[in-house]
C-alpha cells in the first residue's frame, strides 16, 4: 500500500475518535450507573475460514474466548483503590478470561514456510481485568499472562477441526514460533456519546475509544470509534471482541426488555512490537517484516434481553505484514453472553 494511502487510512479513525472525545468526553464528571447484582459469562469465537473472502486458512485464522465478569461492587480493598486512582469514581467489576488464537501464513501447503510471511503461531492467554463504568464511559485495565508456541494448543486444535470437517492439515506447523512467555498490560477508555434520537424510539450514538498495550506480547496504541443505531443503546458500550480491536467488553445491563443495535466502526493501531511476528530477546526463530500501521473496519448487530446478549460482527483488517498477499484480511466474530 502506498505510504500516502496508508497514512490516510490511519488518520480517518484517529481523527474521528479525537473529535468525538473532545466534543462529548472531555473533562466532565458523570454519575455511576445502577448496581448490577449478576455475573456475566461470555463465549466468543472469531474465524477467518467462514468469511466472505472464501474458505481459506491464513493470517489470523481462529480465536476462542471464555470470560466471567463479576457483579458490580465485587472489587474491594487495594484493587478498588487502585482502580479509582486510575479512572476515578465508577461502578467496578472484575473480569477473568481465557483466550486462544491461531495464526498461519498465507500458504499452508508449504512444508517450509516463506520466511517473509506471517509465522505459524498459537497463543494462549489468561486475563485479569478491572472494569469501571459511569453513565457515559467505560474504563478497563487488564493484565494478560500466557504462552506463544506449541504448548498453547494451536496446532492440535486446528488439526482436530480439520479432521472433523475432512480437510488436510496445514503442512508447516513444525516451523511455528517456539514456546515463549507472553505478558501484556492493556488500558482502555470508551466514551458513550448520544448523537440523536427519533420519534419512533430509534437512537444514534458514538463510542470513541483509546487503547494502549505494553509488554513482550505486543506494544501498541489504538484509536477508534463505533457508531450505533438502535434502541436501548445505554445497555452496553458496544459489541465484545477478542483483542486487539474495538471491544465494548462483556458487561451489559439491558435498559428495556429487548435492546438492539446495528453498529459500524473503525480503528487505527500503531504497532511498536509484536511477538507473533518479530523475534525478541526471549526467542529466536521465524519472524516477518512488521507493518507499523494497521487499520480495521467492523460492522454487525447486537441484541440484548435482561439475561442474554448475542452479537455478530464482520471485521476487515489491513496488512499486519509488509507485502502481505491476498488483500484485506476478513473474519467473522460472534459472542453470546448470559447473566446469572
Amino acid at each position: 500500500m502506498p505510504t500516502r494511502m496508508a497514512s490516510a487510512w490511519l488518520a480517518t479513525p484517529i481523527g474521528l475518535c479525537a473529535a468525538a472525545v473532545v466534543c462529548f468526553g472531555g473533562g466532565r464528571a458523570w454519575s455511576a450507573p445502577a448496581d448490577d447484582p449478576s455475573s456475566t459469562v461470555t463465549v466468543q469465537a472469531e474465524n477467518a475460514t467462514v468469511a466472505l473472502a472464501g474458505l481459506t486458512d491464513k493470517y489470523y485464522v481462529n480465536g476462542l474466548g471464555l470470560s466471567w465478569t463479576s457483579p458490580t461492587g465485587a472489587v474491594g480493598g487495594t484493587l478498588a483503590d487502585l482502580d479509582h486512582a486510575i479512572w476515578g469514581d465508577g461502578q467496578q467489576r472484575e473480569i477473568l478470561s481465557l483466550v486462544q488464537q491461531i495464526y498461519t501464513p498465507a500458504n499452508t501447503h508449504r512444508i517450509r514456510p516463506n520466511p517473509n510471511d506471517r509465522p505459524y503461531a498459537g497463543l494462549l492467554l489468561g486475563n485479569f481485568g478491572l472494569l469501571s463504568d459511569t453513565d457515559t464511559s467505560r474504563s478497563v485495565i487488564q493484565l494478560s499472562l500466557g504462552l506463544v508456541g506449541p504448548d498453547s494448543g494451536g496446532e492440535a486444535l486446528q488439526d482436530a477441526f480439520h479432521d472433523a470437517i475432512n480437510q488436510p492439515h496445514a503442512s508447516g506447523w513444525a516451523h511455528q514460533i517456539q514456546d515463549t512467555a507472553a505478558v501484556e498490560v492493556m488500558a482502555e477508555r470508551t466514551w458513550r456519546a448520544p448523537l440523536t434520537h427519533f420519534d419512533n424510539g430509534l437512537e444514534v450514538d458514538a463510542l470513541p475509544a483509546l487503547t494502549g498495550g505494553v509488554g513482550d506480547l505486543r506494544d501498541y496504541a489504538q484509536a477508534g470509534v463505533t457508531f450505533r443505531l438502535g434502541q436501548g443503546l445505554n445497555s452496553d458500550f458496544g459489541a465484545p471482541r477478542l483483542r486487539p480491536g474495538l471491544s465494548g467488553e462483556d458487561a451489559f445491563v439491558a435498559t428495556r426488555p429487548l435492546a438492539w443495535y446495528l453498529f459500524a466502526g473503525a480503528d487505527a493501531q500503531l504497532v511498536g512490537y509484536d511477538l507473533l511476528l518479530q523475534a525478541s530477546p526471549f526467542r529466536s526463530g521465524p519472524q516477518a517484516p512488521l507493518e507499523r500501521g494497521v487499520v480495521e473496519g467492523q460492522f454487525g448487530v447486537s441484541a440484548l434481553t435482561r439475561r442474554y446478549r448475542l452479537s455478530l460482527g464482520y471485521v476487515l483488517q489491513s496488512a499486519e505484514v509488509r507485502n502481505q498477499s491476498g488483500g484485506v484480511h476478513q473474519f467473522l466474530t460472534a459472542a453470546i453472553a448470559a447473566k446469572f
